[in-house]
């Protein structure tokens, strides 16, 4: 997380303890404890409470945009405000509201992501076996062909379950990445960091896990090996605690 020194720049030479306490506890230990707490949930709980507590001023508009850089996105926001309007007023709302649509408002010119396969529709299908939202993007019909092909996209962090291509003969599973970057994992090995153009064989009976990196959207093109007796076994999250240690 950037260092943060807004208290020192407005309050250091008045208030030099209160800046100390801001720049260094607040924001130098409370926020960094992205072992106990994500970023993106505490940029959420945060929105929340200052929604709740009725403060729009310019910190609230920081934090708006620190929950965007987190990875809250624009339609998340919109939900978060939707539901906390029932317990912190509808009044509250509209004055958040307001300020939000101003932090997002370049979000209707971005490009997606996805690389140029593009980014696809939300992986609600096998949204239980993954932290975070991913999206798919088939590039193959189901029966037009033996190997079917389809562009996933992780956001930041988004990673699937452990899990196992099992089959007799054949089966297993290629990636080839196309945007941003990301991580590979077998079981008993050491992590891969992956970037555009490299190319993961996956056999088949291993398990493994792959995903985002922290900081960046992640795209991978996935081709299912033909073979025979084949099933995918969904095993264990990768919890934060191993997600974190990654570096």
């Amino acid at each position: 997380m950037k260092k943060q020194t807004a208290g020192r720049d407005n309050l250091g030479e008045f208030a030099p303890k209160f800046a100390e306490l801001n720049d260094d506890v607040l924001f130098g230990e409370v926020w960094s404890r992205e072992d106990k707490l994500s970023l993106r949930d505490r940029s959420l709980v945060t929105i929340c409470v200052f929604m709740g507590k009725g403060l729009f001023d310019s910190s609230l508009k920081h934090h708006l945009m620190n929950a965007k850089n987190n990875g809250i996105t624009k339609q998340e926001m919109a939900e978060i405000i939707t539901h906390a309007a029932f317990y912190a007023g509808w009044p509250n709302a509209w004055a958040i509201f307001n300020m939000a649509k101003e932090v997002y408002a370049d979000d209707d010119t971005k490009e997606e992501h996805g690389g140029m396969f593009g980014q696809g529709e939300p992986n609600t299908a096998f949204a239980q076996y993954f932290i975070g939202n991913s999206y798919l993007k088939p590039l193959t019909k189901p029966g037009e062909s033996a190997i079917s092909i389809a562009n996933v996209t992780f956001e930041p962090a988004c990673r699937n379950n452990w899990h196992i291509h099992h089959a007799s003969k054949g089966g297993g599973q290629i990636l080839i990445c196309v945007d941003g970057e990301g991580w590979y994992q077998e079981e008993g090995k050491e992590v891969r960091s992956l970037k555009p153009g490299d190319v993961v064989v996956i056999s088949a009976n291993v398990k493994h896990w792959h995903g985002a990196k922290k900081d960046c959207w992640f795209s991978h093109l996935a081709f299912e090996v033909p073979g025979e007796d084949t099933s995918n076994e969904w095993c264990e999250p990768v919890t934060d605690e191993e997600y974190n240690k990654l570096v």
